[in-house]
């Protein structure tokens, strides 16, 4: 079996490469794994194995359609994760997002298509669906995207479908809550709220805080993403939740807490542009037909992702040089 995963040197990626480089999903205890990344600010070539035996790195873009047609050929399977991901970037510069998340897919799928790859997934996100006041959106709510990240991604997932729906290429689509873990970078809310409390700076909220998100250790998120490459449909959405609702202000005083400070350390800044309330994803479509449910509880998750941050500052410091955000 050979997997090739986009975007695999970046947070969720790279767990989910090494999950199963270490064996960590039943029947893929033997595959060779090809990652394409272009270490971007957000990749990090020490977040994988450095001479794993069934370790390929290829550095480069999805962009480049001319490497991708070497890199794909042969795989019996690609994951892409690669994306630009952060809404305030998004805002300040679009246009790269356009380019790499809608355009990359496209290079990509087109690329499978030329190949005959058997199998792809694509790893999408919950914001495609904007804010939602009540209830929980199903994988057939209507995409309503308010950033320039969300409206790319959105745009991605229908070029996906598109692929499905003309030339028959087996791919399903994975949307999932916000993440956390060990090897995010600093710029996401969680890392950052724990790194500058590290450092003994404050924690910057948006506006009031009461905006709620879901939250999954990356590591449910990627037995999630592999469930669905495994047994999920072609053509199909599936929902990645966590069944954990947190206000941004209740989550940043509880990173607080387990930091050792106190409510002075939160700092309220000027809300986000066309900020997102509220998000929900119902689960219902993962949990009853590929038997997939979270397992690590959000309270030990996140006890041991502020442990890892805390033990490892070699591998977040140099990430926050010369970093403009607060």
């Amino acid at each position: 079996m050979r997997i090739l995963v986009t975007g695999g040197a970046g947070f969720i990626g790279s767990h989910y490469v090494r999950t199963m480089l270490e064996g960590g999903y039943p029947g893929f205890e033997e595959a060779s794994v090809t990652v394409l990344d272009r270490l971007t600010y957000a990749g990090n070539r020490d977040n994988l194995p450095a001479s794993h035996p069934r370790l390929t790195f290829v550095r480069g873009s999805v962009l480049d359609r001319r490497l991708l047609r070497s890199v794909v050929d042969g795989q019996d399977a690609v994951v892409h994760f690669a994306a630009e991901s952060h809404v305030d970037r998004s805002i300040a510069t679009a246009a790269a997002f356009v380019r790499t998340n809608v355009e990359g897919t496209q290079a990509l799928l087109e690329a499978c298509l030329a190949a005959g790859v058997e199998r792809v997934v694509h790893v999408s996100t919950d914001e495609v669906y904007g804010s939602i006041e009540e209830g929980a959106w199903t994988e057939e709510s209507p995409l309503s995207p308010n950033s320039p990240y969300a409206a790319s991604k959105a745009a991605s997932d229908l070029v996906a479908l598109a692929y499905f729906r003309t030339h028959g290429v087996n791919v399903s689509i994975t949307r999932c809550c916000n993440n956390y873990g060990p090897y995010q970078h600093p710029e996401k809310f969680i890392p950052r709220a724990v790194t500058n409390l590290l450092e003994g700076r404050p924690v910057p909220v948006y506006g009031d805080g009461r905006q709620v998100r879901e939250w999954l250790h990356v590591d449910d998120h990627c037995r999630a993403v592999h469930r669905v490459l495994v047994h999920g449909r072609a053509g199909e959405v599936y929902h990645i939740g966590a069944g954990t609702p947190v206000p941004n202000l209740t989550l940043a005083h509880r990173l607080a807490e387990l930091c050792g400070a106190g409510p002075e350390m939160i700092r309220h800044v000027t809300d986000r542009k066309g900020h997102d309330r509220r998000y929900a994803l119902d689960q219902t479509k993962i949990e009853t037909e590929l038997g997939h449910r979270p397992l690590i509880p959000f309270e030990r998750g996140l006890a041991e992702t502020v442990e890892w941050y805390r033990d490892n500052p070699q591998w977040w410091k140099p990430l926050k040089e010369g970093d403009e955000l607060p």
